[in-house]
């Protein structure tokens, strides 16, 4: 039911004609607020676990993303940086980088992962491994070439990584969407209305 008189139009639902824009306001910064729960919803970026190290004739850095899954999918990230310890000196292509992972906190196998070079740069070498559960894993990296060979040992914690797949970010989204959608087609009508009482 709508009142008008004393002061333009006074509307007993609470909406005040001159700022229908409002729930639409509001409906936005849910949306907003629920998109930014899930942009800060993430266990970190990679991190170093060693830096600079002197293995042999190398210097050897090694960063790394331990996230842990249940789906099977190799989602332990690790990098490893490569110079020479010696400087003037390359690093030969044929150079091999082998990451090895063991769990700390149970029984468990050791798995092995040869890298691959980034940008076929052998100085910068990626590998993935799956860590099935959270806890404390073993990082072990091999190296292998021209200029020697040497070894590096590391500890890291996995930790599921929070963010959802870009499906669930859809489907967590819908319903503010449809919110939004909704309100505004009763703002239309009833603003469709106001001018035809009027």
């Amino acid at each position: 039911m709508t009142i008008t008189g004393l002061k333009g139009q006074e509307r007993l639902d609470g909406q005040d004609p001159a700022h229908p824009a409002r729930p639409a306001l509001v409906g936005l910064a849910i949306v907003l607020a629920a998109w930014q729960t899930i942009a800060h919803a993430h266990s970190g970026p990679p991190y170093p676990i060693v830096e600079d190290r002197i293995v042999g004739a190398y210097q050897v850095s090694l960063w790394t993303d331990p996230d842990a899954t249940d789906d099977q999918s190799p989602a332990g990230k690790f990098w490893v940086t490569l110079r020479a310890a010696q400087g003037g000196q390359s690093i030969p292509a044929d150079t091999r980088v082998d990451v090895s992972i063991r769990p700390l906190d149970r029984p468990g196998g050791e798995r092995t992962m040869r890298a691959e070079p980034i940008n076929r740069e052998t100085g910068r070498q990626f590998a993935a491994l799956l860590m099935d559960h959270e806890g404390p894993f073993a990082v072990h990296v091999a190296i292998d070439g021209a200029l020697g060979s040497g070894t590096v040992d590391s500890n890291v914690d996995a930790t599921y990584d929070l963010r959802p797949r870009p499906a669930l970010i859809g489907l967590f989204v819908l319903p503010f969407v449809l919110i939004g959608i909704v309100w505004g087609k009763l703002l239309i009508k009833r603003r469709m209305h106001a001018r035809g009482g009027g």
